[in-house]
């Protein structure tokens, strides 16, 4: 699945920028409450191991509850983001041991790679493109910044949050684009992948159809038997009726037995001349008729004869009978 982590790095940014727009001002009101508090404190506090505690919980419960929009947001958006690329995926495998990791070799085959190389450039860029932004930002408030010391604590954190804001919003903006660029360069990548060579299509043929070569074989072998079955019907067939030049169908007829009479036996060629030596060896008489042959041969064997041909069949019967009271 294609996952950018440009992409989290991106939309974590631009709706935190977004959030922090509306949540600024009641941020600094309770940071500006907290500090104001903190420096009413410091003339009455009795400095006791009991009191410091006390202190340091206290700043640490502000400030949680300050920043607990922003981490729940954090969670929140690095959900959807992942979610929006690759759906709904729960897995427990990341967390399953796998002792290939301690393996020195193959962790040196995954840093010297192709892929780390082209995330190395990757990051690089991100970080010097991020880097010129911030500097220049930071640049251009400097005059302003020799001010600091002569502002309350309050106005000069305000101030160095307006800065940081700025450079954040820029940050973003490279993000965004850096984010679309290595979505892209990562489905690509993905599509890159699933393109198989033929070798492996073939192979995926193989175990999606079986080898042609081994399929080729089992057919083989189940015509020979078939045909060996076949070949075991024409002794006790009635009558093999002939084509002069290269067909055989043998037909058997039980009366009482049979609603019609059952071609048992057919053939072509080679075949064919194995149904009538076999026919001659067990005395099942032979009768040339080409017409009929032909008429007969496309029927299965197995099957009854054509309504079509009954009279045909039947007048070929009637004369082996009167051969066999003869």
């Amino acid at each position: 699945m294609a996952q950018s982590r440009e992409v989290h790095t991106a939309v974590l940014l631009s709706t935190l920028l977004l959030f922090w727009s509306f949540y600024a001002p009641i941020f600094w009101r309770n940071l500006e409450e907290l500090i104001t508090s903190l420096m009413g404190r410091v003339g009455t506090l009795e400095i006791t191991p009991l009191s410091i505690m006390d202190l340091f919980l206290f700043i640490a419960a502000k400030v949680a509850l300050l920043l607990a929009p922003l981490l729940l947001l954090v969670l929140v958006v690095g959900f959807f983001s992942s979610y929006a690329q690759v759906g709904w995926l729960f897995t427990t495998k990341p967390m399953e041991p796998d002792l290939n990791k301690l393996n020195p070799i193959s962790g040196m085959s995954r840093i010297i790679s192709k892929r780390s190389l082209v995330e190395l450039v990757k990051s690089l860029a991100k970080v010097l493109l991020i880097g010129l932004v911030a500097y220049k930002t930071v640049e251009g408030e400097f005059e302003q910044g020799l001010y600091l010391v002569d502002m309350p604590p309050v106005e000069t954190l305000r101030y160095l949050g307006r800065v940081a804001f700025s450079v954040l919003l820029k940050t973003s903006g490279i993000l965004i684009l850096l984010a679309l660029l290595d979505f892209l360069f990562v489905r690509w990548e993905l599509e890159q992948k699933m393109k198989m060579t033929k070798q492996e299509q073939k192979e995926e043929y193989k175990e999606s159809e079986g080898d042609p070569h081994l399929k080729g074989r089992i057919r083989s072998i189940q015509t020979e038997m078939a045909r060996k079955r076949m070949m075991a019907e024409v002794p006790q067939a009635d009558v093999v009726i002939t084509n002069p030049t290269h067909l055989s169908v043998a037909i058997s007829y039980r009366q009482g037995e049979m609603d019609a009479p059952v071609i048992v036996a057919k053939g072509a060629d080679n075949v064919a001349m194995k149904i009538r030596e076999i026919a001659r060896e067990h005395k099942v008489p032979l009768v040339e008729n080409k017409p009929v042959a032909r008429a007969l041969y496309p029927v299965e064997v197995g099957q009854v004869v054509p309504e079509e041909m009954f009279k045909a069949v039947a007048e070929i019967l009637a004369y082996v009978y009167s051969l066999k009271k003869a």
